[in-house]
C-alpha cells in the first residue's frame, strides 16, 4: 500500500509561496491518488522532468495510468473509454458499502496563469461505472461540485460558483463525463464569478489535453510506410514518415535528432534520411517493384553512415536503437509533429506538452537513457515539453545525479 512518495530533485515549480516562479503555460504540477489501485493518500509533485522509480509492483505504471485517464477525461472521453477495466483500479482492500458499491479517487493540481487549480474526482466502479463526485477548487473556493443524488438517474447534480445574488447555479450533468470539461459549454461568463469558473476550468482542460502517451513499438517501426500527414503516433509505427517530414520542415530539430543518433546508435551516423522503397513490403523488384513504389509511395528511414559506407535501414536496427530514436524524436518535436489534439482556444506557444512514457528505458542501455534525459532537460528548460516516465533503477540512479530531474521513489 502506497501512502506517500519520496521525491528527489527540485521543489515543485510553480508552487505557492514567495519566490515561486509563475506558470505561463497550464501544466499539471501535482498528481493525487487518494485511493487508486495500490496507492492510498499519495501525493506526487510533477516537475518538468519527473521519473517514477521502484521495484516491480510498486505502482509506477498505475500512477501514469491515472494521469493518462485524467488526460482522456479532459479531452471529453467517456468513462468506459478511459477505464476499460475499472475494477482493476479499485484498491484490493476496498470494502463495498451496503449497496455493493466500490470505486476509486484521483485528482491533480494544474498551475497556470490563473494560479493553482485543484481537480478531484470520485469514480464508482461497481456495480456500474459512473462519476459519483467531482470538485474543482481554487484557493479554498469551490468552483464546481457534483454529487450522485439519485442512483436511478444517469446524471449527477452539479453546482458551480456564480457570485452575486445567485451564488451558485445548479443543473444536472452526465455521470460518465468530466464535468470540468463541460463547463465552457454551460457557463455564460456574464458575471465575475462565472468568468473565474471558466478561467479555472479552461486552464485545467488545456493542461489535460496537452498530453502525449508514448510507447514506441520497434516491431511496428521496421517496415516501409505510406507517407501521410507526418504526425507521429503513440506507438511510433510511422517513424519513417515523420523523419521524411522533419527533414524538409524542421531542419534544426532534424539535425539535433541526427546528433542524438550518434550517441544512441551503434556505428558512425552522418545523418538521418529516407528513401522510396523499391516495391511493396515483402516482395517485388525490377520494373514491377518500381511501378509499385511509384504507385504507393512507400518510404523507409535510413541511417546515413557517411561517404563510402552503405546506409542502414531502420528495419535493421536493434530494438533499443529504434526505441531511442523514436523517444528522442518525441522530445525534440511538439504538438505540430505529434498526433495530439491540443486545445484550440490557446495558441500552441502558450501550451506545454507532457509526454507520458511508461517503461521509458525498456531495451535501452545507460548511454541511451542518459542521452534521453539530457534531451528532456534541454527541451524542458524551454517550457514547451515536459516528461513523466516510469524507469528502472539503473536510469533512476543516473537521474538522481542530474539537476532538474525529479525522481519519485516508490520503494517500500
Amino acid at each position: 500500500m502506497r501512502t506517500a512518495a519520496a521525491t528527489r530533485g527540485p521543489a515543485r515549480a510553480g508552487a505557492s509561496g514567495s519566490g515561486a516562479p509563475a506558470h505561463l503555460r497550464p501544466t499539471v504540477t501535482e498528481l493525487r491518488l487518494s485511493a487508486f489501485a495500490a496507492h492510498r493518500a499519495a501525493v506526487f509533485p510533477l516537475g518538468p522532468v519527473t521519473l517514477f522509480a521502484g521495484p516491480s509492483g510498486s505502482g509506477k505504471s498505475q500512477a501514469l495510468a491515472a494521469y493518462q485517464a485524467l488526460a482522456g477525461l479532459g479531452c471529453g472521453s467517456p468513462l468506459d473509454d478511459v477505464f476499460p477495466d475499472p475494477v482493476a483500479r479499485v484498491p484490493e482492500t476496498a470494502v463495498p458499502d451496503a449497496d455493493g458499491r466500490r470505486g476509486f479517487r484521483i485528482g491533480c493540481t494544474v498551475d497556470g496563469p490563473v494560479g493553482p487549480v485543484r481537480l478531484d474526482l470520485a469514480v464508482q466502479a461497481e456495480p456500474e461505472l459512473r462519476v459519483v463526485g467531482e470538485r474543482l477548487s481554487q484557493d479554498g473556493q469551490i468552483l464546481l461540485s457534483t454529487a450522485l443524488r439519485d442512483p436511478r438517474r444517469r446524471s449527477v447534480q452539479a453546482g458551480w460558483f456564480t457570485g452575486g445574488a445567485v451564488g451558485v447555479t445548479r443543473a444536472p450533468l452526465p455521470d460518465d463525463r468530466l464535468g470540468t470539461a463541460l463547463l465552457p459549454l454551460r457557463v455564460a461568463g456574464s458575471t465575475a464569478g462565472q468568468r473565474r469558473v471558466l478561467a479555472a476550468a479552461e486552464q485545467v482542460v488545456v493542461a489535460l489535453r496537452s498530453v502525449f502517451p508514448c510507447d514506441p513499438r520497434p516491431e511496428r517501426m521496421r517496415g516501409p510506410v505510406t507517407p501521410g500527414e507526418g504526425r507521429l503516433r503513440g506507438d511510433c509505427a510511422n517513424l519513417a514518415d515523420v523523419l521524411r517530414r522533419t527533414r524538409h520542415e524542421c531542419g534544426t530539430r532534424h539535425a539535433l535528432l541526427a546528433e542524438a543518433a550518434r550517441t544512441g546508435c551503434a556505428g558512425p551516423v552522418a545523418a538521418l534520411d529516407v528513401r522510396v522503397c523499391e516495391g511493396e513490403p515483402g516482395g517485388g523488384d525490377g520494373a514491377f517493384g518500381a511501378f509499385q513504389a511509384a504507385r504507393t509511395g512507400l518510404v523507409t528511414g535510413l541511417l546515413d553512415r557517411g561517404p563510402g559506407r552503405p546506409a542502414t535501414e531502420l528495419g535493421r536496427l536493434a530494438a533499443g536503437e529504434l526505441r531511442f530514436l523514436a523517444l528522442a524524436l518525441v522530445l525534440l518535436t511538439g504538438p505540430g509533429v505529434l498526433a495530439v489534439d491540443p486545445a484550440a482556444e490557446l495558441l500552441s506557444a502558450r501550451q506545454a506538452l507532457t509526454v507520458l512514457a511508461d517503461d521509458l528505458d525498456r531495451g535501452l542501455d545507460r548511454r541511451q537513457s542518459a542521452e534521453l534525459l539530457r534531451l528532456a532537460l534541454l527541451c524542458g528548460a524551454r517550457g514547451h515539453i515536459r516528461l513523466v516516465g516510469a524507469v528502472g533503477e539503473d536510469t533512476a540512479g543516473t537521474a538522481r545525479d542530474l539537476p532538474g530531474v525529479s525522481v519519485v521513489d516508490l520503494s517500500p
